[in-house]
C-alpha cells in the first residue's frame, strides 16, 4: 500500500505568525502602570524575543529602565489588516506576552541599523534621539483568526519563516480588487452557489493559495443575535509555491488557463 505524504492547505501556526511579524502595520504595548502605547517596529530578533521602537518619553519606556535586568511584564498585540477594504478589516490578531528591558545603550544605535537593512522604519531613524529599542522576551504567544485562537510555542516560532509572498501581498491584492475583478470571477466560479452569495473580495495570499472574504448582505446571512456573518474560504494551488514564476502558473491553474507557463509567441 503506497504511503502518500499529508496534504497541507495552508501555513501553520507559527509561520502565520512570523507573517503576520513582518506584514504588519498596528501594533500595542500594554503593560502595568502605563497607558497602552502603540509601536510600528517590532522585529522578531530569531532568538525568542521581539525588538519594539518606543518614544523615550513614554511612560512603559520609562518603566522598562527602572525594571534593570529582570524586566517588566508586558504583552504585544499584533493586529493583521487585509490590505484593501472591508467590512472588518482585521484577519488576525497576535498576543505575545513577554519580560520588558531596555536593549543596552551601546548596541542601540548598531540595533536599529541590523533591523533597518531587512525592515526599514521611520521610528529607526530617531532611535538615539527621540525613540528608544525596548526587548521582550518572549514567554507565550497566542495567534486568533476566523478558525479559532492556538498557543504557538518559541522555538516552532524561531524554526519558522514568514511566507515567501507577505512582503509583495498587499500590492497584489489590491492590484486583484480594483484592477481585475474578472480574474476574481473567474476562480471563484467553481464554488458552490451558496459561498458565491455575496461580495467576493481578496483577503490573503500565501504560497499554499489564495484566501477569500465573502461579505454577505445585511437579510442574507446572520446569526442567533441577528448580526451579519461574512465567511473566509481558502482556494489552495495544486502545490505550494515559493517563486514569483511558480505562483504565476499556481492562479492561471486557479482561472483554468490552459497556458500554464504564459502566452507564448506564435510561430511564423
Amino acid at each position: 500500500m503506497i504511503q502518500r505524504p499529508p496534504v497541507t492547505f495552508g501555513p501553520d501556526a507559527a509561520e502565520r505568525v512570523r507573517s503576520a511579524f513582518a506584514r504588519a502595520r498596528n501594533a500595542v504595548l500594554a503593560i502595568d502602570g502605563a497607558d497602552p502605547v502603540a509601536t510600528s517596529v517590532h522585529h522578531f530578533d530569531g532568538s525568542g524575543g521581539m525588538i519594539l521602537a518606543l518614544p523615550d518619553e513614554s511612560a512603559a519606556t520609562a518603566l522598562a529602565w527602572q525594571s534593570g535586568v529582570s524586566g517588566t511584564p508586558a504583552v504585544l498585540e499584533l493586529i493583521d489588516e487585509a490590505p484593501i477594504q472591508l467590512r472588518e478589516p482585521v484577519r488576525a490578531l497576535v498576543w505575545i506576552r513577554g519580560q520588558l528591558t531596555a536593549v543596552d545603550p551601546d548596541s542601540m544605535i548598531s540595533t536599529a541599523a541590523r533591523i533597518a537593512e531587512t525592515e526599514p522604519a521611520v521610528a529607526l531613524l530617531d532611535v538615539g534621539h527621540t525613540m528608544t529599542l525596548l526587548h521582550l522576551a518572549i514567554v507565550s504567544t497566542v495567534v486568533a483568526d476566523h478558525s479559532g485562537a492556538e498557543a504557538v510555542a518559541s522555538d516552532a516560532l524561531a524554526a519558522a519563516r514568514p511566507d515567501p509572498f507577505c512582503q509583495v501581498e498587499t500590492c497584489w491584492l489590491r492590484h486583484l480588487d480594483s484592477d481585475h475583478s474578472e480574474m476574481l470571477e473567474m476562480i471563484t466560479r467553481k464554488l458552490p452557489p451558496s459561498v458565491r452569495a455575496g461580495t467576493i473580495k481578496p483577503l490573503g495570499l500565501d504560497r499554499f493559495g489564495l484566501r477569500l472574504r465573502v461579505e454577505h448582505g445585511c437579510f442574507e446571512t446572520s446569526d442567533a443575535t441577528g448580526n451579519i456573518e461574512d465567511k473566509d474560504i481558502r482556494i489552495a494551488f495544486p502545490a505550494p509555491v515559493s517563486t514569483p514564476e511558480q505562483l504565476n502558473q499556481a492562479l492561471r491553474a486557479l482561472m483554468g488557463c490552459p497556458f500554464l507557463n504564459g502566452l507564448r509567441a506564435r510561430r511564423q
